[in-house]
């Protein structure tokens, strides 16, 4: 059976950390969308390991990580994260394995995603994605004309011309779309060549893959990345990434059936970031925005970019659970409120004075919604150093039962801290 781990809220949770408790105990953990734009931050002992495409499952030297068909991957950045994760102790390269169906993200993409950017800034529409070619794959993958890893690694004779004969029709669409820009088309065919021989040994076929797990009855761990109201059809279209970072996103970027699916852990922050633009109901542009994003260290793993902060939002809690089907919840960063005299919760939306039933789809209404927010007390004390849920002060319990009692869900584990033991786990 398959346990999955899934954000909530636009990304950032701290889904990694649940995944690093959760390895202990697993035999296989699978990513199953995104590619390198995510980022999950493990901290085990005085060693932090920044993972952006691989599973975090690494950290278990005796787990075994796939990289899913959903997923796009960008070969240069697979390399050079892995060699990162091996100058730290890690050894993966028996134990990680890519799918045969997953799409290949190239240097063009990461072009051609930036120039898009700034063809939308012009009329200040602008997306704020990772500039890492993300977006264009996943297009060139719906339009039919990507290029698969099976395509790269084929060791039949007709193979590498016929994906030489793929990539420079894809190059001359992407010059037929931006107009010309220099790019040594060359050179990179070259260093693909290259990468056929590197990348081989890593590549299954995920659905054998998988399915040959699930028969045997191993433990099964799935990292989703991004986060709901990230989600390309649930989230705030069009400032989302570009694929399917639900349930829904488990099930097709893996292969796998909904009857294999366990339990849902819904990973929420204890308040709210997002980065790049888009609606942001809860944002605090103020006193409280800025202590929140000094206190929470809230800088993007893989951008570097500021993280905007806000108050937690049940709206979009509720929201997520509904689409997600979350069995128990993962509380983050709880310590970083621990300074704060009072703590808002948003608990809905008003519009022309009515209470709106659902988060809205239309950013127009969603960018007029005056919040209504519930104030807690604060504890006003330190509890990263707090062993058991049972130690904690009276006012977070307070504030974590609220939030059970609005969404409907128990909470099984709360973060403390950055190291991997502050996370206490909740009897539910």
């Amino acid at each position: 059976m398959c346990d999955v781990v899934l954000g909530s809220q636009w990304g950032d949770e701290g889904k990694g950390k649940l995944v690093d408790v959760l390895c202990d105990d697993i035999d296989v953990c699978a990513r199953c969308q995104g590619g390198n734009n995510a980022g999950h931050t493990i901290v085990v002992g005085k060693t932090k390991y920044d993972f952006h495409m691989l599973p975090s499952g690494l950290v278990n030297p005796n787990c075994l990580n796939l990289v899913g068909s959903g997923v796009v991957i960008h070969v240069p950045s697979f390399f050079q994260e892995l060699e990162n994760l091996e100058k730290k102790g890690l050894h993966c390269r028996d134990r990680l394995f890519i799918s045969s169906r997953a799409h290949l993200v190239f240097d063009f993409h990461q072009r051609t995603d930036k120039l898009k950017e700034a063809e939308l800034s012009i009329n200040k529409t602008a997306i704020g994605t990772t500039g890492k070619g993300i977006g264009p794959t996943y297009s060139t993958k719906a339009s039919r004309s990507g290029i698969r890893v099976h395509h790269l690694v084929s060791e039949d004779p007709e193979a590498w011309e016929e994906f030489k004969v793929r990539y420079n029709r894809l190059i001359e669409s992407r010059l037929k779309r931006y107009g010309e820009f220099d790019y040594d088309t060359e050179a990179e065919l070259k260093q693909y060549e290259l990468y056929r021989e590197q990348l081989r040994p890593f590549v299954v076929d995920s659905i054998d893959f998988m399915h040959t797990a699930i028969e045997n009855k191993k433990k099964i761990l799935v990292e989703g990345a991004n986060a709901l109201m990230l989600d390309i059809d649930f989230g705030t279209y069009p400032y989302v990434t570009s694929s399917s970072t639900g349930i829904g996103g488990v099930l097709t970027g893996l292969g796998i059936p909904p009857k294999t699916i366990r339990n849902v852990y819904g990973v929420v922050k204890a308040y709210t970031t997002r980065v790049g633009e888009g609606p942001f109901p809860t944002e605090q542009l103020n006193e409280d925005g800025e202590a929140l994003q000094t206190i929470g260290a809230e800088f993007g793993v893989t951008t570097g970019r500021k993280r905007r902060c806000g108050w937690l939002d049940l709206v979009v809690l509720k929201y997520s659970t509904l689409i997600n089907g979350y069995t128990s919840l993962n509380i983050t960063k709880l310590d970083v409120l621990d300074s704060f005299k009072e703590i808002k919760i948003g608990v809905s939306y008003k519009l022309n004075g009515e209470t709106l039933k659902s988060f809205p789809e239309d950013l127009i209404k969603l960018g007029k919604v005056e919040v209504e927010y519930k104030t807690l007390p604060g504890w006003e004390s330190d509890i990263t150093k707090i062993k058991t849920y049972d130690e904690l002060p009276t006012n977070a319990k307070l504030y974590l039962k609220f939030i059970e009692d609005f969404v409907g869900v128990p909470i099984q584990w709360v973060g403390t801290g950055p190291a991997r033991e502050s996370m206490l786990e909740k009897a539910i």
